[in-house]
């Protein structure tokens, strides 16, 4: 049976295969999520906050085993692989203690005896992810679809498989009955059969473009909601007036956490005329300055990319950039050691058409624009067929928000580091995709939004014209 073999981006050698799943366990893992979720629905808000508070701990008590499968499937270091076991612990502590809030009847007064809105359960969502956030990106669709009475369907990235399973295994020590949360070990070419599944009733991703228009595609053609988390190539504005050691500082770890896989990383630096000097040299000496290593290691900023081809890709960017006239300030190369490693690389100079400006750089590099004037700045910002997030740093924090109603994005940070919050609301526009993940408006995504009317009728409805 064909089987996926996750590598170790930091050596470049084999970790672990995994056999995929047959038709046959498919269809009943499939079953077991659709009986086990019309149980669910019928669980109270308590009962459900149970089970997420139950996770929130078996997610505490096994952070550094978790953290570790993290850094060894995908690379990145361990000192950011902790917080982000951190992270999807407060996600489900937030949903717990929130969700029966955010999802209470809403009375509407009407000519009816009574009329309310209730958010019902829609059933099992398939949730497809990407490797670059295993946990986060799971965590952050699967506590809200679950406080709302859905059960959840995993199909994880390949190169991330054993923290996939990890994930299946966190919810069943905390408590969750069989087939609430379920992990399939498949390829992406059978993503199109589970949408036409008649037990999956949506569907969310978090992946590429390529990924979001395959599984919209998919989807509408059997009439299923999706929610889409696409790329970014987000601007990161600094305006004449900022304060250019805390912009620095931010665009840093913004740009290079995570050897820059991340959508909402930090990616086109448009810098104001008269600060562009000072502040391209600053960003270039602190770039450079990133401790690159192994990953385990917690002295390590910058692990290896998560695959090889990702390394190339990358590196076929900087150098088509710099044909287009792009200047590479530091870095620019693949590191020459075992591994999937890359140089932290600054381009200076960098124009619209080259491609690290015009395409998505999902790696270590950072192209960096000078603008004449606030509103060339924001007009830069908009030339992108990405719309995820946005960063503007002023001293003038009105003319900052008035900028920031101008940018198409879904975010925009001001003097601050562009991040994902259960509190607010996560999403994009254009090629970024659509939807909204997190908060209140996150956990209504994925439910029946019921009109519920009691007759008989208090009064005459008014007139039609």
């Amino acid at each position: 049976m064909p089987a996926i073999e996750t590598i170790d981006p930091a050596t470049g050698k084999r970790l672990e295969t995994f056999e995929y799943m047959s038709d046959g366990e498919v269809r009943s893992r499939l079953e077991r999520a659709m009986i086990c979720q019309h149980e669910w629905r019928e669980r109270s808000f308590a009962d459900r906050a149970a089970l997420l508070k139950a996770a929130a701990r078996t997610l505490r008590s096994r952070q550094d085993q978790l953290a570790q499968t993290v850094t060894r499937e995908m690379g990145k270091p361990i000192v950011q692989a902790l917080p982000e076991i951190e992270k999807c612990a407060w996600c489900c502590d937030f949903y717990a203690e929130n969700s029966e809030r955010f999802l209470s009847d809403e009375p509407i007064r009407t000519n009816a005896a009574a009329s309310f809105v209730a958010f019902r359960p829609l059933g099992v969502i398939l949730a497809v992810m990407p490797w670059n956030f295993p946990f986060w990106q799971v965590f952050r669709a699967a506590a809200p679809a679950l406080m709302a009475g859905n059960a959840i369907v995993l199909k994880h990235a390949s190169n991330v498989t054993r923290c996939a399973l990890q994930i299946e295994d966190v919810f069943e020590a905390s408590g969750a009955p069989k087939g609430l949360f379920t992990t399939l070990v498949l390829p992406s070419d059978r993503v199109a059969a589970l949408l036409a599944d008649r037990r999956i009733a949506a569907a969310t991703l978090t992946g590429s473009e390529a990924a979001g228009i395959s599984v919209a595609s998919a989807a509408a053609r059997q009439l299923k909601k999706t929610v889409l988390e696409l790329g970014g190539s987000d601007p990161f504005i600094v305006l004449a007036d900022a304060d250019l050691e805390a912009a620095v500082n931010t665009a840093v770890k913004s740009r290079f956490q995570n050897a820059g896989q991340s959508c909402i990383a930090a990616k086109r630096f448009i810098v104001q005329s008269e600060v562009y000097d000072e502040f391209l040299a600053r960003f270039a000496h602190a770039a450079a300055a990133r401790k690159i290593g192994d990953p385990m290691d917690r002295a390590t900023q910058m692990g290896p990319l998560a695959r090889s081809d990702l390394r190339d890709s990358l590196h076929r960017q900087v150098e088509e950039s710099t044909k287009r006239g792009a200047r590479i300030v530091t870095g620019g190369r693949p590191v020459s050691r075992p591994g999937f490693f890359y140089e932290a690389t600054v381009l200076a100079d960098v124009g619209a058409d080259a491609p690290a400006f015009s395409e998505e750089t999902f790696g270590p590099a950072a192209a960096v624009t000078q603008a004449e004037d606030a509103q060339t700045a924001v007009e830069l910002a908009n030339r992108s067929s990405f719309g995820l997030g946005a960063t503007i740093w002023s001293a003038d924090v009105e003319r900052a928000a008035a900028l920031a109603a101008r940018v198409e994005s879904g975010s925009v940070f001001i003097n601050g580091m562009m991040a994902s919050d259960p509190r607010l609301p996560f999403g994009g526009i254009k090629r970024s995709g659509y939807g909204r993940e997190l908060s209140h408006y996150g956990i209504r995504e994925f439910v029946n939004v019921q009109t519920v009317w009691v007759g008989p009728a208090q009064e005459s409805p008014p007139p039609v014209d």
